[in-house]
């Protein structure tokens, strides 16, 4: 990959933004070599794995894996034979308790991760030599006493020795006769041996071996002759305890050197894990996307955002390129984000071929890319005394020799710094050199022959960078398709210039040209115009897709209380019949005693008692099957096939669907169930498209005497209009309050649900100046709450 373009393109910064969330140090170092693959079976593979890396990260949080040690050389050190440090056995313990960590990590609640999981199962986990480490490693200089008997033994004599080698020399220096004798009265030591501090001039009176005598010349520290046979013994000991100690360090070595090759394999997965890991939290911390590998070579970026800007503000692009045309002209504003953007798809495009995910949607696709080049920036080279120009020529040059099909070119403000004529026409020369070696372009400019060239050129499109005139600001959003017009003439006026300016130099352009920005003007105002009717073609969608969800739920909510509704009936029947059956059985039993009862009165107390049994079983449920009083019976003649009507027996509505059968039983379907009824037990609802037949009134009463009666006995206390549209509802409810009126009923109920509130603001706006209606109020919670209207009638 070209290293110029990682350079320009700042692919160095990802690196460091990866590397900081690597826990060990040799992760980090592998981190700076990582560069994009050319392989795309290596790309999917590296990307597939980050995608785990992400969904463990989300499911459970990353593999504990911390700051693990380069164990590498100390293993090598083991299998040649050598005797390894404690502090170098401490590393590789740490390094295998890493491993069984991560390894019984990923035996728990974990989704299916096959790389990850592959990868940790073929850890070992050194139980034994790690166990027989954490117990004979104290610290790092310091093997503990539990290393070896022999050790335990051998410090336990240390430990005497040194005591009685301390008791004996204070029984010298506290005798009295040797106190004149010795300067301080304090046991030190001098090369690992117990010496007393004697004056020069008492030499003679302390036979034993001098070892050391101050800078003075005054003080001898001379190790007595009766203590000397003491100190050697002990450091006999202390010889014994170093061969231990290598004797201990040099078995435990030995058992590494036995394992090195899985110590060294458990090193390289934890290394690759650890890779994998970072990978996972960038991805998390950028809000990364998994891009997909284009096969066809086309480059398509979903809301993408620079990895390198603050992700809360950085604005999206979309951009496209490699489908219906190779190269994309982007024209805009200085400040305006051209170069963002052409560094965004360089960019990201790295990073996916990196096995890194990238700043932006799903669905996103990235080709494979043999090389990215990229001239963007201040290339001036004053070592060199290349100017501007001069400089982005030099690598144009380099990029035109080295570019082919499967390149990424990427050139910001292609032709500037030059004549503007000759700039222009040096660019579109360079472009059609590069289209036709195959090349997916992208470039900037200001020069309106480009955007002509663009235009009129096939596999060529314009791209613009928008630009919001009256805030005199750039919006950043990418729209291609479309040539950016220049905005010089109304920045100038937005900040005070003359008119009469501007007008001049607007006649100083050419005819054309001032024709060319007229229709990029129109064009861009036809663009907003119709992005804002998508929008609203959005809004409403959603509205509609809310209130679809909305009614799906109720329709739902419906279902389930009718559902709970039947089986509590159910129950109460169960309960009812269960009841009966206990006191049809007692009464039975009491009337076969009766029968063998001679004495009179004793037999009517007991026949009284089981009447009353009787009695209160029947008004237990006298309520619940309290039966409405029928004073307008259904007519046998008057009946047809689809009548609705209500069953008193139940008190529940119903359609007739067959005529009454040869007993004058009516068939009626109530929801779910048919059922035979006597025609006393139904009663006819009127609904306005069928008026019973009534006997002509008599003499003297009024004809809407009867009509009062039929709404009285036909309007229900309540009406439903969800799901209705707004025109159909309130003609309905309007209705319906007529009907109330006229029935005399004090107090309805309008069902309308709560919903967007559509259907309840336009039923209170009509009830405000209904005649009719006295006032009205919202639901209470066991009414039915916002989701009913309750209105008082005059």
């Amino acid at each position: 990959m070209n290293e110029k373009a990682l350079k320009v393109l700042e692919y160095d910064k990802i690196i460091g933004l990866l590397k900081a969330q690597a826990g060990s140090g040799m992760t980090r170092d592998a981190i700076s070599e990582l560069k994009p693959f050319s392989d795309p079976r290596e790309i999917e593979t590296a990307l597939a794995e980050t995608d785990e890396a992400v969904r463990l990260i989300t499911y459970k949080g990353a593999l504990p894996l911390g700051n693990f040690y380069d164990i590498r050389e100390s293993v090598v050190l083991a299998e040649k034979g050598g005797t390894l440090t404690i502090r170098q056995l401490l590393h590789i313990l740490y390094d295998i308790k890493v491993a069984t960590a991560v390894k019984s990590y990923m035996k728990g609640d974990v989704p299916e991760l096959p790389m990850i999981i592959s990868q940790t199962e073929l850890l070992e986990t050194f139980a034994s030599l790690a166990d027989d480490l954490d117990r004979s490693i104290e610290s790092e200089d310091m093997l503990s006493d539990n290393a070896s008997v022999d050790l335990k033994n051998i410090r336990r004599n240390i430990v005497r020795q040194n005591e009685a080698i301390k008791n004996r020399i204070n029984q010298i220096i506290s005798r009295s006769d040797n106190q004149s004798m010795l300067q301080d009265s304090i046991v030190t030591v001098r090369d690992g041996r117990y010496v007393i501090p004697v004056k020069q001039e008492h030499r003679g009176k302390f036979p034993g071996i001098i070892h050391d005598q101050s800078s003075s010349g005054a003080t001898l520290f001379i190790e007595p002759q009766v203590i000397v046979t003491m100190n050697n013994e002990l450091r006999e000991l202390e010889a014994e305890e170093k061969a231990e100690v290598e004797r201990i360090l040099a078995e435990f070595s030995s058992r590494v050197a036995e394992g090195a090759s899985m110590l060294k394999n458990n090193l390289q997965i934890m290394l690759h894990l650890d890779f994998i890991m970072a990978k996972g939290k960038l991805a998390n911390i950028q809000k990364a996307g998994y891009p997909r590998i284009s096969a066809d070579g086309v480059l398509e970026l979903k809301k993408a955002r620079h990895p390198l800007l603050d992700q809360s503000k950085a604005v999206p692009v979309d951009i496209i390129l490699g489908e219906k045309y190779n190269v994309l002209v982007v024209t805009g504003p200085n400040t305006g984000g051209k170069t963002v953007t052409l560094k965004t798809a360089g960019l990201l495009s790295l990073m996916a071929q990196s096995g890194l995910h990238i700043p932006a949607n799903d669905g996103s696709k990235i080709p494979v890319y043999e090389d990215v080049f990229a001239d963007i920036g201040d290339e001036q080279s004053i070592e060199q005394s290349l100017s501007t120009f001069s400089s982005h020529m030099k690598n144009i040059v380099e990029i035109v020799d080295r570019a082919s099909e499967n390149t990424l070119v990427l050139l910001d403000e292609l032709g500037a710094g030059t004549d503007p004529t000759e700039g222009a026409a040096l660019a579109i020369s360079i472009l059609e050199t590069l289209k036709a070696k195959g090349a997916k372009m992208m470039a900037t400019t200001h020069y309106t022959e480009l955007k002509k060239y663009a235009l009129q050129t096939e596999g060529v499109e314009n791209a613009s960078m928008e630009f919001d005139v009256e805030t005199l600001s750039p919006t950043y959003r990418l729209s291609i398709g479309i040539p950016g017009k220049s905005n010089a003439f109304e920045i100038s006026r937005k900040l005070g210039l003359s008119e009469e300016i501007i007008e001049r130099s607007r006649g100083l352009l050419e005819g054309g040209d001032i024709q060319f920005e007229a229709v990029l003007e129109a064009i861009e105002s036809d663009r907003k115009a119709a992005r804002e009717e998508l929008e609203q073609a959005r809004i409403e969608r959603e509205e509609a897709r809310s209130l679809k969800e909305e009614m799906d739920k109720r329709a739902e909510r419906e279902s389930a209380r009718r559902e709970k509704m039947i089986n509590s009936a159910k129950e109460e029947a169960r309960a009812i019949i269960a009841d009966a059956k206990e006191v049809s059985e007692t009464v039975r039993e009491e009337l076969k005693e009766l029968d063998r009862l001679e004495d009179r009165s004793e037999r009517n107390r007991r026949m009284d008692r089981s009447r009353k049994m009787i009695r209160d079983a029947a008004g237990r449920y006298k309520e619940t099957i309290r039966i409405e009083e029928n004073n307008d019976p259904v007519s046998l003649d008057d009946i047809k096939v689809g009548d609705r009507v209500k069953v008193l027996t139940i008190g529940q509505n119903g359609e007739v669907i067959a005529l009454p059968d040869s007993r004058g039983e009516i068939t009626v379907q109530v929801g779910i169930m048919k059922m035979k009824c006597k025609a006393e037990n139904l009663k006819l609802i009127i609904d306005g498209t069928r008026k019973k037949k009534k006997p002509k009134p008599k003499t003297g009463k009024s004809t809407y005497a009867g009509l009062y009666r039929s709404k009285s006995v036909s309007v229900s206390p309540t009406i439903n209009v969800q799901g209705q549209n707004l025109d159909d509802a309130l003609a309905n409810v309007a209705k319906y309050i007529d009907d109330a009126f006229m029935a005399h009923l004090s107090e309805v109920t309008i069902i309308h649900g709560r919903g967007e509130g559509i259907l309840k603001n336009g039923i209170h706006s009509m009830l405000k100046k209904h005649p009719q209606v006295k006032s009205f109020r919202k639901g209470n919670f066991d009414e039915g709450g916002d989701g009913v209207t309750v209105v008082t009638l005059k």
